[in-house]
C-alpha cells in the first residue's frame, strides 16, 4: 500500500512539474503595457491552430483584426512567448535598424549547436542562428545574384517547354486539360528543382511516379503522424530533441537525397563537368571561389524582390561542411517544392478568376512572343515584362505566407515615440503578421479585390514598402526571391502563351484554407481547365 502511494505521489509529483513548466510564461504579458491573448495549459493562445480549426493564415488575419488600435500585441504560441508587431514601421526597425538584436529565426527544429551530422535542418541558412548564419549568408548571397539566375534560366526556359509539349499532348484531343493546381505547379517546382539544384532531368508530368517526385512527396507530407509528433517535440522539448539527435526530416529521405547530391559532386570533380546550376554554384561556394561582383543595374528584377544587405556581401573565410553543403540542397529543395509552387497555385487561380487581367497580360506574352521572332525567351526579356510583374506582385500581396518570425537574442528596449515604452526579453520570439498587413485596407484599399493596377508605375510609390513583405525584410530576408519570381514567371509565361485558364465545376470560389499550423493550402484544392488557345493549328503542326 506505502509503494502505491508512492508511486501515486511521484506520478502527481511529476504530473504537477509538468504543468508548471507547460504554464510558467502564460502570465507573461501582464506586466507589459501591450495588450494580450488569453492563454491556455499547452495550448497557449494557438489552441484554435493547434486543434485545426482555423487555417495560420486566418488565424493571422483573426488576431490582426482583433487587436487593430495596437501596433503591438502578444500571445503565448504553447510555451513560446510572441509579440506580434502591427506596425510597419516598427516592423522596419526591428527588421532592419535594430536587426543585430533580432538576427535569429525561431529555433523551432533543433539546436545548431548540435554537431549531429543528421540534424540538417539546424544547418540549413533557414535553421543557422547568429554567426553561423552571417557566415552562410555570405557565402550563399553570391549564389543567388541577378547574374547568376541569367545564367540559370536557360534551364528553366528549356524544362518549360518540355512542360508545354507534354500538357498540349494531353490536350491536343480534347481541347483542354484539367488539373489540381498544386499537383501541377508541386510537379513543375520539382523538376525545376531537380534540373537546377540537382543537375537532374526529371519529367514528373509525364513520368508520375519517378522516384525523385515520389520521395520529395513523401518528404513534405508534413501530416503524417511521426512527423506531428516531432514538431510537438521541437514545440515543447527542443533541447532535449535536439540533444538525442531527431530531425524534422525522415532520415531515410535524408540518406536518398544525400547520395545523389555526393554522386553529383563526385561525378563533377572526376569529369571536369561544369553546368549552370545550383551544385555547381554551390560547389563553387564551398571552395570559396564565389564572390560578390557590382552587378549592372540595367534590368529591373521585380517590385517584388528584396535587396542584399552588407551581412550578405561581406567576405566571408568560412568554408562549407559536407553536412552543411547537403543541407542547402535539402533546404532549396524545400522551398522550391513547396513555397514556390504554392505561390504559382494561387497566381495561377486569380488569372483564372480574372479574365480581364488574364486577356492583358496575354497580349503583353504574345507581343513579347513576337518581338522574340521565333529565339528562346531570356531572363532579361522576361524582367521588362512590366504587367507581368504587377500581376505577379499582386499575387504574392493576396496570398503570402502567414507571418515572418524572428527571436530576441538580446533584451530590446522598445520605444515608439509615442509613448510606448517597455522590454522586449531575452528568448522571447516575434511574429510580424504579413497576411493581416497586405489584407489591411489602410495599405491597401479593397484588399479582397485582385487588382495588379496597385503596382504600376503610376501607383506603387503609394505602397509603404515596410507593408509589403512577402519574402520577409531586412537582413534575414529570403534569399532565393530572384529564383522564385523568375520561376513563377516563366512558367505563367508559357501556361498562357499556350493556354486559357478557366473555372470547372470543382473550382471553389472563394477559396477555403486547410485548416492547422502549416503553409498556405487550399482546403478542397484548386482545379482548374487549361484551355488549348489554338488546337487547330496545334493538330495541323502534329
Amino acid at each position: 500500500m506505502e509503494i502505491n502511494l508512492l508511486y501515486l505521489g511521484a506520478v502527481i509529483t511529476i504530473l504537477v512539474l509538468i504543468y508548471r513548466r507547460l504554464t510558467r510564461h502564460n502570465d507573461y504579458f501582464h506586466d507589459k503595457p501591450i495588450p494580450s491573448a488569453a492563454a491556455t495549459p499547452l495550448l497557449g493562445s494557438t489552441g484554435a491552430l493547434m486543434l485545426k480549426k482555423i487555417s495560420f493564415n486566418g488565424f493571422i488575419k483573426q488576431i490582426y483584426d482583433k487587436y487593430a488600435g495596437s501596433k503591438i500585441f502578444g500571445l503565448m504560441d504553447a510555451t513560446t512567448r510572441i509579440f506580434v508587431i502591427r506596425d510597419p514601421e516598427l516592423i522596419k526597425r526591428i527588421g532592419v535598424k535594430d536587426f543585430d538584436f533580432f538576427v535569429d529565426r525561431r529555433p523551432a527544429f533543433g539546436d545548431t549547436t548540435s554537431e549531429n551530422p543528421n540534424v540538417l535542418f539546424s544547418k540549413t541558412l533557414v535553421g543557422m542562428r547568429e554567426q553561423k548564419w552571417r557566415d552562410m549568408r555570405a557565402i550563399l548571397s553570391p549564389a543567388f545574384t541577378g547574374s547568376k539566375m541569367r545564367t540559370m534560366f536557360e534551364l528553366v526556359a528549356e524544362y518549360s517547354e518540355r512542360m508545354i509539349k507534354v500538357l498540349k499532348d494531353d490536350a491536343s484531343e480534347s481541347g483542354y486539360v484539367e488539373w489540381e493546381m498544386k499537383d501541377l505547379c508541386s510537379r513543375a517546382a520539382n523538376d525545376i528543382i531537380a534540373t537546377c539544384a540537382f543537375g537532374l532531368q526529371v519529367d514528373s508530368l509525364k513520368n508520375r511516379e519517378n522516384e525523385f517526385y515520389v520521395m520529395g512527396k513523401k518528404m513534405m507530407n508534413f501530416n503524417r503522424i511521426a512527423v506531428l509528433l516531432r514538431f510537438w517535440g521541437f514545440m515543447l522539448f527542443p533541447g532535449i530533441m535536439a540533444k538525442f539527435g531527431v530531425d524534422i526530416i525522415d532520415r531515410e529521405h535524408i540518406q536518398y537525397f544525400s547520395e545523389i547530391i555526393k554522386e553529383a559532386v563526385r561525378t563533377r570533380d572526376a569529369h571536369g563537368i561544369i553546368r549552370p546550376d545550383m551544385i555547381q554554384l554551390l560547389m563553387q561556394a564551398k571552395k570559396g571561389l564565389l564572390k560578390h561582383q557590382q552587378e549592372a543595374s540595367d534590368t529591373s528584377e521585380g517590385f517584388a524582390t528584396v535587396t542584399e544587405s552588407e551581412v550578405g556581401m561581406v567576405a566571408s573565410s568560412k568554408k562549407m561542411t559536407e553536412s552543411e553543403f547537403i543541407a542547402q540542397c535539402l533546404i532549396f529543395f524545400l522551398a522550391g517544392f513547396d513555397t514556390i509552387s504554392t505561390a504559382m497555385v494561387f497566381l495561377c487561380y486569380e488569372v483564372a478568376l480574372n479574365p480581364d487581367v488574364q486577356q492583358k497580360l496575354f497580349e503583353e506574352i504574345s507581343a513579347t512572343e513576337k518581338a522574340l521572332e521565333g529565339k528562346r525567351l531570356t531572363y532579361d526579356t522576361l524582367q521588362s515584362m512590366t504587367y507581368m510583374d504587377m500581376v505577379v506582385s499582386e499575387s504574392l500581396r493576396m496570398w503570402p505566407v502567414a507571418a515572418v518570425d524572428r527571436l530576441c537574442a538580446k533584451d530590446y528596449h522598445l520605444n515608439d515615440g509615442e509613448g510606448l515604452k517597455f522590454t522586449i526579453d531575452k528568448g522571447t520570439c516575434i511574429w510580424f503578421p504579413v497576411y493581416g498587413i497586405h489584407q489591411d485596407p489602410k495599405y491597401y484599399p479593397n484588399p479582397q479585390k485582385f487588382d495588379p493596377e496597385r503596382f504600376s508605375e503610376a501607383n506603387r510609390s503609394n505602397i509603404n514598402l515596410s507593408a509589403y513583405l512577402p519574402f520577409g525584410l531586412g537582413p534575414r530576408n529570403c534569399i532565393g526571391s530572384r529564383f522564385a519570381l523568375m520561376e513563377m514567371k516563366a512558367i505563367i509565361y508559357q501556361l498562357l502563351l499556350h493556354f486559357s485558364f478557366e473555372r470547372t465545376e470543382q473550382t471553389q470560389v472563394p477559396i477555403q484554407f486547410q485548416k492547422g499550423f502549416g503553409p498556405l493550402s487550399a482546403e478542397k484544392g484548386v482545379h482548374l481547365r487549361l484551355k488549348l488557345r489554338n488546337k487547330i493549328n496545334y493538330l495541323l503542326q502534329h
